[in-house]
């Protein structure tokens, strides 16, 4: 069984201590770093609704609101099609999402999403946009070769466990025989489900999910907790359920009875790497992270992209080419004026919330987002530990946090500086809540939180750590909560599209790859420019 790795309690060390983490206070001095995130200010402006009427009318054929994943993997599928007349709108400065970089004078690093499973078979748009990367370099029985350079490197993983490093996420050592019993009977279990395929012959679990089971037995999973299925089947050992916790935190920021047993089995069994050569379970990665993957789509289209444009109005208008089309008001920060589009099809490539902020045809009922603290942490040096070697994932079985991934870990060289790359998903708490706390928690605390975090698991960090730079996801990920995935979600008609991983239900990168490619084919069909479907 393999993983991949993706509450706090604000307010200073006591009420860490109170929260259970066992955090001792250290008392060498706060290093420095920013506090970045989301712009609050224009999100804000957003909901208040308050923009000037338009000043001038813009047109163009199609219209993408939203630069993350989606919305830029729809204006490379259009990009790659031939199809030039269309524009991306997004609300930053820059787009990427979640998935966005920063980069310093040590190395690039990633602000949230930061690496992709090799894909599965079924994920045919994004492994030929892999090809065009230049990261595929060859097949080999008819399977894709990919660059071993952009291939994780060893060691991939490791786990603090009873005082000493040891290799993988799942402890191995000073186990208790019924729960090594138990995780073998998962691992088994995970494997049979891998291969089991619906009554209507498609895989039971996929990704991208579009392509999972219609079967009604595997989706009736939907509608109970993770946990209920996991009772059910006696997998109850603590040390197995410690494991499952961390897996779905990592995926879906969700402690595991708030996740369905069809998302948490699809974590497991969802993933089956396409590939030659013996790396069906390893992951592209790097020091970026998926903002590599951002920036090579970005460059497709560079310049049919304006950022600083707040979109807050969309409707529809009659007549046009296709006897319908649609009208975006947009707020341009730059100019302080709103400026309106005039387009015969949109792509809403943003979060559900947002969605529905701008259409009165996008109902926003369902739908719930679990927020994230990440922080990038500048040291001297890396970190050991008693143990296996360093890895590029590194977690701590004591710990309240994820751990960090090590943004030079592919690197050839790699002593010397670094920057260790931080999350904690904050899980406990009610959504709203936990999204307050991180707000309203001082950045001088949460930088204590992360500092102490690591000294626990790695304490010759002392006196190396010299910045911790903070950023807030509010809204980081969409929460897979029983009976949402396969739930009635309707869609707009067109000419107007919904392209996001909210539309799938789990926040990952094939998913709201998938969702771009299939917004971008379903405009051009409608828009009479012919193309070869990649889905």
């Amino acid at each position: 069984m393999r993983v991949s790795r993706r509450a706090v309690i604000g307010g200073g060390a006591a009420a860490l201590g109170a929260a259970g983490l066992g955090l001792a206070a250290v008392a060498e001095p706060m290093p420095e770093g920013a506090l970045g995130g989301a712009d609050l200010a224009r999100g804000h402006r957003l909901r208040q609704g308050k923009f000037p009427p338009p000043s001038r009318t813009e047109r163009v054929k199609l219209l993408i609101a939203g630069g993350g994943v989606a919305g830029l993997a729809a204006g490379w599928r259009l990009a790659e099609a031939g199809f030039t007349d269309f524009r991306l709108l997004e609300l930053e400065d820059r787009v990427g999402g979640n998935a966005r970089a920063g980069r310093n004078a040590v190395s690039a690093f990633p602000l949230g999403a930061h690496y992709l499973p090799v894909p599965n078979e079924e994920a045919r748009a994004l492994r030929h946009m892999l090809g065009q990367f230049g990261m595929v370099v060859g097949e080999e029985n008819g399977r894709p070769v990919y660059d071993p350079f952009q291939l994780t490197a060893e060691l991939e993983e490791r786990l603090f466990w009873q005082g000493e490093w040891q290799e993988g996420l799942i402890p191995r050592t000073g186990v208790p025989a019924e729960d090594r019993r138990q995780i073998a009977a998962f691992e088994g279990e995970m494997a049979r489900l891998r291969a089991l395929k619906g009554g209507d012959g498609r895989p039971a679990f996929a990704s991208p999910i579009a392509y999972s089971s219609r079967d009604p037995a595997l989706r009736a999973l939907d509608r109970q907790p993770f946990t209920a299925w996991l009772d059910a089947h006696g997998f109850t050992a603590p040390v197995l359920r410690a494991h499952l916790r961390y897996a779905m935190r990592d995926d879906y920021g969700c402690e595991p009875h708030h996740v369905s047993a069809w998302a948490g089995l699809h974590y497991f069994a969802g993933r089956r790497g396409y590939t030659a050569r013996g790396s069906e379970d390893n992951q592209l990665t790097w020091p970026e992270g998926n903002g590599r993957l951002i920036r090579l789509m970005a460059a497709r289209f560079a310049d049919r992209i304006a950022g600083g444009r707040i979109v807050h109005r969309v409707t529809r208008t009659s007549g046009g080419m296709t006897g319908g089309g649609m009208t975006v008001d947009h707020f341009d920060v730059a100019r302080g004026e709103t400026v309106r589009t005039e387009a015969e099809a949109v792509i809403l490539a943003l979060p559900h919330f947002v969605a529905a902020r701008l259409s009165e045809e996008i109902d926003d009922a369902g739908h719930s987002y679990a927020p994230w603290l990440v922080a990038n942490v500048t040291v001297d040096r890396l970190p050991h530990g008693p143990g296996v070697p360093l890895a590029w994932d590194n977690v701590s079985s004591t710990s309240e946090s994820l751990g960090y991934v090590v943004a030079t870990h592919q690197s050839a060289g790699r002593d010397g500086p670094s920057v260790l790359t931080w999350y904690q998903p904050l899980s406990r708490e009610d959504p709203a809540a936990a999204r307050r706390r991180l707000l309203e928690t001082p950045a001088k605390d949460w930088k204590r939180y992360v500092r102490d975090d690591l000294l626990a698991m790695n304490p010759e960090l002392e006196g190396a750590i010299r910045r911790i730079d903070l950023w807030r996801w509010g809204h980081a990920m969409i929460r897979p909560v029983p009976d949402f995935l396969w739930g009635a979600r309707p869609q707009p008609d067109p000419p107007l599209y919904l392209a996001h991983s909210d539309v799938s239900g789990l926040s990952l990168f094939e998913e709201a790859h998938y969702q771009g490619v299939r917004a971008a084919e379903a405009a051009m069909a409608r828009l009479g420019h012919r193309f070869e479907s990649l889905l």
